[in-house]
């Protein structure tokens, strides 16, 4: 009953999130004309300089378009990072051993899934399920809020302000057409989501809200990793890497692949 609801569920996720879509896409359809004479008769707005260095510059913020919010949804939720980074973590699943409740040392995380190549399917199918309601949850909630999401590569220089950009836009978002940073429910939110839904839907019974919440924090701090690796591995325009996030943001952080 528990995998039916499931495999139900994420099918009306992924239904929602392209029918949002088209109906965002319609509604503004008609004022692009207006927007865009508009944004020719003004001047460039400009972000503010990053407060983690004085080295930083006024650089041009370019708020990305309907189709760019979409192709980066489905890269998170559909693309290669999303099918190795649950067989990473059903891999690291299946090696653990916690301790139950008796003290005595269990196979496996959830335990009850047992060993072997079923029981790694599941928790594959698991994980990447979680991913697919974490990355719709944020993509949508964004869409309500108009926060824009999409992670930016830091503006400063020097490896202390970059690593901290990278942790506070764990929790932060653009917002605005001059793409001032504030704090984001839906970037807090959306790692909660994704587990809370595997902890009642379709982890064995005896988990729970609260466990859905504590491995929300981990997929919190994974978030936190992935945004490290984006400002620091990025290898160029032609990379794996850049696909993810970087080429889309805005000429103004020098990672549009465009301006290379």
């Amino acid at each position: 009953m528990k995998m039916s609801r499931t495999v139900f569920l994420l099918v009306a996720i992924a239904l929602f999130a392209i029918t949002q879509t088209s109906a965002w896409g319609q509604s503004s359809s008609g004022s692009s004309t207006s927007a865009q004479s508009q944004t020719q008769a003004a001047p460039a707005q400009t972000a503010q300089p990053s407060s983690s260095s004085s080295m930083s510059m006024t650089l041009t913020y370019h708020r990305p378009t309907e189709k760019e919010r979409l192709k980066n949804y489905a890269f998170d939720a559909f693309g290669p990072y999303a099918f190795a980074g649950s067989a990473l973590a059903a891999g690291i699943q299946q090696a653990e051993t916690p301790n139950g409740p008796n003290g005595n040392s269990q196979s496996g995380v959830p335990p009850d899934w047992g060993q072997g190549w079923d029981s790694y399917g599941a928790r594959f199918g698991s994980n990447f399920g979680i991913n697919l309601i974490t990355q719709t949850a944020r993509y949508s909630v964004a869409r309500v809020l108009r926060e824009d999401t999409i992670y930016y590569r830091c503006e400063c220089s020097g490896f202390i302000p970059r690593l901290e950009h990278a942790l506070i836009s764990t929790v932060t978002a653009r917002r605005g057409d001059d793409g001032h940073r504030t704090i984001s429910f839906s970037q807090i939110a959306a790692p909660y989501a994704g587990t809370e839904a595997a902890a009642l839907l379709w982890y064995p019974n005896r988990y729970n809200a609260m466990d859905g919440f504590r491995m929300g924090n981990y997929n919190l701090l994974i978030q936190g990793g992935l945004n490290v690796a984006l400002e620091f591995i990025w290898g160029g325009p032609h990379t794996l890497l850049s696909h993810h996030h970087v080429p889309v943001l805005s000429n103004a952080t020098g990672s549009n692949s465009d301006k290379q």
